[in-house]
């Protein structure tokens, strides 16, 4: 399992071909397989390679919802 620190994790945002993938509750997900992602934004509200955690609390769907995507790591605890 790789660790993502704030910055490794905001290089990951779907633009120019590179993966999507977001964070929540210490776990990072690939979800560049989701069209709800394309592009790297979700609902023009959320953009990949940040920590949605807090997002997700106001969220109309249950954070459950990334099970159907693969963990690829987990977020570096502390600073950065």
């Amino acid at each position: 399992m790789e660790t993502f620190d704030r910055e490794r994790l905001a290089s990951f945002d779907g633009t120019d071909g590179k993966p999507v993938y977001i964070a929540h509750d210490g776990r990072v997900y690939d979800v560049s397989r989701s069209r709800m992602w394309a592009g790297g934004s979700h609902m023009r509200r959320h953009r990949a390679g940040a920590d949605l955690t807090e997002d997700l609390e106001d969220a109309p769907h249950d954070p459950s919802v990334l099970k159907r995507f693969p963990q690829v790591g987990v977020v570096k605890e502390g600073p950065g």
